[in-house]
């Protein structure tokens, strides 16, 4: 590829398989909380705040760190393949990975369970009397 912007389009792909999972994962958590008779609760909405919190940590690390290692010259980007767009001496499809990463391991996370719906359990019942032992140790009726 010798176009403007190449590394932006290496990521798309990337990012497109990464949003598409994520949307099918959607998907798989809803139908599983209605299959369980459950409604999105204080539960699931602590989820989604701790992974966009996450995500905002995982992003700002990135940030901060890969402007580290291309300003020290550890890493260097050809300047007729990237956009042109920078966070500080990054350009900004350097942080498609870790976007990808936000979205897909949540995504997988939800996909890979495989832990058993939680469905209200009714205490077992017996039509029979519970037998008690007598004085002597033996089960009377």
């Amino acid at each position: 590829m010798t176009s403007h912007a190449a590394y932006a389009l290496l990521a798309v792909p990337f990012l497109a398989v990464a949003v598409v999972v994520a949307v099918l994962a959607g998907v798989v958590s809803a139908r599983r909380f209605r299959a369980a008779g459950r409604t999105p609760g204080p539960g699931r909405r602590a989820t989604v705040v701790s992974a966009v919190v996450a995500g905002v940590v995982l992003l700002v690390m990135t940030i901060v760190f890969d402007n580290v290692i291309v300003t020290l010259r550890v890493v260097a980007y050809d300047p007729s393949l990237i956009s042109g767009a920078k966070i500080g001496a990054i350009p900004v499809e350097d942080l498609a990975y870790s976007i990808g990463a936000v979205l897909l391991l949540p995504a997988l996370w939800v996909l890979l369970d495989r832990s058993a719906p939680s469905a209200p359990t009714a205490r077992p019942t017996s039509s029979a009397p519970e037998a008690r032992p007598s004085a002597e140790g033996e089960p009377t009726p």
